[in-house]
């Protein structure tokens, strides 16, 4: 190799690592979670007009934990530092391009505001230190907008979800499912498919809890329906198809009839019985969102 071939062929290495570097080097707006609330990012405040430690984030989070050290946390200096967001924030500032929906519950549900690209504002009396959850561009097909609510398949009508996942405000312990209504008598479909592996008709008030349980071997989870009246043609061992009329909405296992609601759980593996979530600190499912939303529902 002549000595100028040599030359230009170290410069050539040099150019092409130069490019390389630079094409990796992290952008100046939008970096990791770091408490400073940069372009492209929607950042919560612990404090009422944007004051206080914040919090940034660049996508949507279903779900904000709420004990260290697997919460959600502020990060910016200032008063809250290091508490949990979930339920702790009373102002925001939308830096991305995107309309942010705060939820009231995990799982992108229940009440909402809506933050426009730009917003700074305080939460809203009700989702003030209530925020469980945020959705960037609801609707464009990114989040919720472009699958079907489970609140509305569920009922093959429309519902409304009364407890989210984790979502207890003045019971103890932690909601292993999701509660959703819509009237006593209601129809109730199934979400997934499965072989039917436990059926308890239970009755009317409290003590009558009545449990549905259909197992998906291919996807190795277990959805658990509580509280619904089950048909009289259910028995073990049948194929339950999606979309199924699987019960009428009642208030087996619940005080009242006023309160008369189904709870749908997603547990993994295959299980004959709903988790324990009255009194039980710990959560043994895991948040339900994915999963709902690999079968084409958002929790809302």
């Amino acid at each position: 190799m002549t000595m100028l071939t040599k030359i230009l062929t170290a410069t050539t290495a040099t150019v092409a690592l130069g490019g390389s570097l630079l094409a990796t080097a992290a952008p100046a707006s939008a970096a990791a979670r770091d408490g400073v609330c940069q372009s492209g990012e929607f950042c919560y405040y612990f404090n009422s007009n944007t004051q206080g430690s914040l919090s940034d984030f660049t996508t949507s989070v279903p779900n904000y934990n709420t004990t260290q050290p697997t919460c959600y946390d502020y990060k910016g200096p200032g008063n809250g530092k290091g508490k949990c967001i979930k339920n702790a924030a009373a102002s925001a500032w939308n830096r991305s391009g995107k309309t942010v929906r705060v939820y009231f519950n995990s799982g992108y549900s229940g009440a909402y505001q809506d933050f426009a690209p730009g917003a700074k504002a305080n939460l809203k009396s009700g989702l003030k230190n209530q925020n469980a959850s945020h959705e960037f561009g609801p609707g464009s097909g990114s989040g919720s907008g472009s699958r079907k609510a489970m609140s509305t398949s569920l009922y093959s009508a429309s519902g409304t979800i009364t407890c989210g996942f984790d979502g207890y405000k003045n019971t103890a312990g932690r909601h292993e499912g999701i509660d959703i209504a819509r009237g006593v008598g209601a129809n109730v479909y199934a979400l997934t498919a499965g072989q039917l592996i436990n059926v308890a008709r239970g009755s009317t008030g409290r003590s009558g809890l009545s449990t549905i349980a259909v197992y998906n071997s291919s996807l190795n989870k277990t959805v658990i329906y509580l509280h619904s009246a089950p048909l009289s043609s259910l028995r073990v061992g049948q194929t339950i198809r999606k979309g199924q009329v699987i019960a009428k909405e009642s208030w087996h296992g619940v005080s009242s009839k006023g309160a008369a609601h189904t709870h749908v759980e997603m547990r993994p593996g295959r299980q004959t019985r709903a988790a324990k979530s009255v009194g039980d600190s710990r959560l043994e499912n895991p948040n339900p969102t994915s999963f709902w939303n690999s079968q084409g529902y958002s929790v809302r």
